[in-house]
C-alpha cells in the first residue's frame, strides 16, 4: 500500500515505502484515526465501495466489488468505532453478524475507553428483522434497534425480548437520521461508522449528518442498474467535502473526504 495524498517525503520516495508492502493494522489505525472530539461532540463517517462506473453493489451485494485490502480497512474502521450504524435492508441482504473483539485492537480500544467491540445499530421503521439471528442472540455488546415512536408495538416487544436495546429517534414511524446520530452520541457512542446501505447513507447526507466519507474506488466496471453509494432525497445544494487522504493498493483507491 502507498499513500498518494497528502504528499509527504515518503510519498515521493518508493524506496522508503514500497508500493507492494502491506501496511500493518497499527498503520491503518493511525491513518484512519478519528479526530479529537470535544465534550459532547460526535463524528459520523461512512465506509462505502464503488466501481469505476458508480455501482455500489453487484447482484445486490458489495462483496463482489471489494478486495483484500478493502476488507482490511473495513475491519480497521469497525475496530475504531463505538457503533456501526446500518440500514435494515443491508442487514437482511449482507447477512450481518455482530462485531467481534480483535486482539490486534484491544489495547487501542482500552486506551480510548471503548468496549471490546463496536455495537451494531440497525435503523428500521418496520422492525422487519429476524431476531433469531446471531446479531441479536449472541453479540458481545447488545445490538441497538433505532426506530420511530410509532413503530409496531409487537415488533418492539420482540426486539426487547431478543436482548436488543431500542432507541427512539423519530416522532412517527420513520427514523429522523440526524436525531438517530444524536441519540447514539447521547449514549456515549460518539465515534460512529455507517456502512449504508445506499438509502440510509442518502438520508444521512440529506440531513447533513455525515462528517466523513471513506470511499473505496474499485478498479472494476459492472454496467447494469446497480445503486449508487447514496440514494433517496436530493439535497438542495450539493455538499462539498475536502480530501483528507488517498491510499492505493492493487489498483484500489482508498479515499477519505471530510466536511469543510
Amino acid at each position: 500500500m502507498r499513500r498518494l495524498f497528502p504528499v509527504t517525503d515518503q510519498t515521493s520516495a518508493p524506496s522508503l515505502a514500497p508500493a507492494d508492502r502491506e501496511w500493518s493494522l497499527d498503520e491503518l489505525a493511525e491513518a484512519y484515526a478519528y479526530p479529537s472530539l470535544g465534550d459532547g461532540a460526535h463524528w459520523l463517517r461512512a465506509n462505502m465501495v464503488s466501481t469505476l462506473d458508480g455501482a455500489a453493489q453487484h447482484d445486490g451485494r458489495s462483496q463482489p466489488i471489494s478486495g483484500e485490502a478493502d476488507m482490511r480497512i473495513f475491519g480497521t474502521l469497525r475496530a475504531l468505532a463505538d457503533v456501526v450504524v446500518v440500514g435494515a435492508e443491508t442487514v437482511r441482504q449482507e447477512g450481518y453478524r455482530p462485531a467481534r473483539a480483535r486482539e490486534d485492537f484491544a489495547a487501542r480500544r482500552a486506551a480510548a475507553g471503548q468496549g471490546p467491540a463496536a455495537a451494531i445499530a440497525v435503523v428500521t421503521a418496520s422492525l422487519d428483522l429476524d431476531f433469531a439471528l446471531p446479531l441479536f442472540t449472541s453479540p458481545l455488546v447488545p445490538t441497538l434497534v433505532v426506530t420511530g415512536a410509532a413503530a409496531p408495538a409487537d415488533r418492539v416487544a420482540e426486539a426487547l425480548a431478543a436482548g436488543a436495546e431500542v432507541v427512539v429517534a423519530g416522532d412517527g414511524a420513520a427514523v429522523d437520521p440526524a436525531r438517530a446520530v444524536r441519540e447514539l452520541a447521547a449514549r456515549g457512542l460518539r465515534r460512529q461508522l455507517t456502512e449504508g446501505g445506499p438509502r440510509l447513507l442518502g438520508q444521512l447526507v440529506a440531513a447533513d449528518a455525515l462528517d466523513e466519507l471513506c470511499l473505496t474506488i474499485s478498479p472494476t466496471l459492472t454496467a447494469g442498474d446497480a445503486q449508487r453509494i447514496a440514494g433517496g432525497p436530493c439535497v438542495t445544494v450539493p455538499h462539498r467535502l475536502a480530501p483528507a487522504s488517498v491510499l492505493e493498493e492493487a489498483g484500489f483507491l482508498f479515499t477519505s473526504y471530510r466536511r469543510i
